[in-house]
């Protein structure tokens, strides 16, 4: 027997049909590029994201097409997205921290038809506009009074443009597997690679990471996305938050501590998303000022590990949850969030942020799984580490035009590149990428567990760990330290801050200082650069 329910297909433009209809007052408010701060709410979004799909239409954009973005998190990034989808063609987020020579692969090898550009980043697509021949039009994300001088071919106005059309469109009607969007991953070797997100897949991953035990939103909270919408779908908020009615508060170019503090105060956001960095910033703003988050309800953080340190002064000085989250490109983006089980909140401060730390529970559509160099499950006892493995519908199953050749295994699990451990309670726990694991006398060291409590030492800004080669234990800890501004500390004070709180032969056999440690696109350690910037390097135990 089947089941006799509607067959009402999980399409993107089903999100902002919905937002439009049951919550259409509630506000957009954005930082604008230009400067000032511009309110709209879903209804105008809606109306003027249809407008759009309209003109790129006549502009020739098909079914299927691919269709680029380079823009902050603004309200006319949010109308692209939705009328490139609505469109039926898929809208492919550029990085704008990426190199030259990165982002001419990636428009080419998608082969990009459209960009739409904030005014921010022209000087960057001028300077390769004349390596993407695929591209026929750049629209420019401003109005006729911004529009700058510019050497890009075929350029429009964003605004001119919509503006001459009714928005009596209707949605091009697509299969809800239908590829809908496209982001290329900086986390693998070589070029990047394309992960193609379906209609379907986003839809089922904005509702899981919106469930009660996950970002939780609600139609009453202000949300603040200061993640990037380059950044791996912006985390699903910018499905998640028009799905359950909030308003969104879009931060434009300015992601300062004192920028970001502004909108968070004066617009009363409840729930906000970034990586540590920014939230770096923001806490020294407030430690300068003494400024509090009285509206602030739960910080989600990820991108990369959160050090102990950041995650005791949100929730203890500042009495904001703090919401630790794990995930990838591959994932759409969310694969874990860090919510209690229950009698949890009753442990003491200490303890709680024991559990804090970790990466969090899978959520509900992702499986996951530790094993070991042969492929053998491992223990959920917390301390047991291997390599993490994730399956499920919104996890990719191969890269665009099939670049990497088969990623999932025969029973269909899809290798992150990660070490992890995973407790009794289904906690997970990122120890390192595969490929940044430390091997010492056979056994692994995680240098994230380092760094992230080197950086709870008075003077430093910043840490970072890598493998030496050692003649007797094969490898052996290097701890590189950024120290704070005006600060000074020695190596014997940070390896004497570090003892008793790692096992002593987790202990780093030196203590490297450094002007500035290098970091990827997307905010994360630069590991390979370090490895070959410390070439050679000697250890005092060698």
């Amino acid at each position: 027997m089947r089941g006799l329910m509607q067959d009402w297909p999980l399409v993107v433009t089903s999100v902002i049909d919905h937002a439009a209809e049951w919550h259409g007052e509630r506000e957009m408010v954005t930082r604008t590029v230009e400067g000032p701060i511009h309110r709209t709410n879903y209804a105008e979004l809606h109306l003027r994201a249809r407008k759009l799909a309209q003109a790129l239409s006549r502009l020739g954009v098909a079914k299927g097409d691919v269709v680029a973005t380079m823009a902050w998190n603004t309200h006319r990034h949010f109308e692209a997205w939705y009328a490139i989808m609505g469109c039926g063609a898929v809208c492919h987020t550029l990085n704008p921290r990426l190199f030259a020579e990165q982002l001419v692969y990636i428009v080419n090898h998608a082969e990009d038809k459209i960009v739409l550009l904030d005014l921010t980043f022209v000087p960057i697509l001028e300077a390769i506009r004349d390596q993407l021949p695929n591209v026929r039009n750049y629209v420019i994300l401003t109005d006729r009074a911004h529009m700058p001088e510019t050497t890009l071919p075929n350029c429009l106005c964003y605004e001119e443009l919509i503006d001459g059309e009714d928005g009596s469109f209707a949605w091009v009607e697509v299969d809800e597997h239908d590829a809908c969007g496209l982001c290329y991953t900086s986390g693998t070797t070589g070029n990047p690679k394309g992960v193609v997100y379906a209609h379907r897949s986003n839809v089922i991953h904005g509702l899981a990471a919106n469930g009660a035990d996950g970002i939780g939103a609600r139609s009453v909270d202000n949300v603040l996305p200061v993640v990037p919408m380059f950044h791996a779908n912006a985390w699903a908020l910018v499905f998640a938050a028009p799905m359950a009615g909030c308003s969104l508060i879009m931060p434009g170019a300015k992601l300062d501590g004192e920028s970001i503090f502004e909108l968070l105060d004066k617009q009363k956001v409840s729930i906000t998303a970034a990586v540590p960095t920014v939230w770096l910033m923001l806490l020294q703003h407030l430690e300068k000022t003494g400024a509090k988050l009285p509206h602030l309800d739960r910080v989600v953080i990820g991108g990369s590990a959160v050090p102990r340190v950041m995650l005791e002064k949100f929730e203890r000085d500042y009495e904001v949850e703090v919401m630790h989250a794990w995930g990838m490109t591959e994932l759409s983006p969310v694969g874990t969030l860090g919510s209690f089980k229950s009698g949890m909140e009753e442990l003491s401060f200490d303890r709680r942020m024991d559990i804090k730390v970790k990466q969090g529970r899978p959520m509900y559509t992702v499986e996951m799984k530790i094993t070991d160099d042969d492929g053998n499950e491992l223990p959920r006892d917390g301390k047991a580490f291997g390599h993490l493995l994730v399956r499920g519908p919104a996890i990719a199953s191969a890269y665009l035009k099939g670049e990497g050749g088969k990623v999932l295994d025969d029973d269909g699990w899809f290798d992150t590149g990660d070490v992890a451990t995973l407790d009794e309670l289904g906690f997970m726990q990122i120890t390192d990428r595969a490929k940044d694991v430390i091997k010492s006398g056979g056994e692994w060291i995680s240098s994230i567990e380092i760094e992230n409590l080197a950086v709870g030492c008075p003077g430093v800004a910043e840490a970072a760990v890598i493998g030496i080669a050692h003649p007797k234990w094969d490898e052996r800890p290097l701890l590189i330290v950024v120290a704070a501004e005006g600060a000074s500390p020695s190596k014997q004070e940070i390896l004497e801050y570090l003892e008793g709180k790692i096992a002593k032969w987790w202990m780093p056999d030196d203590v490297a200082f450094v002007d500035e440690i290098p970091h990827t696109a997307t905010g994360k350690i630069q590991k390979l650069t370090l490895r070959k910037q410390f070439e050679g390097y000697e250890l005092p135990t060698a």
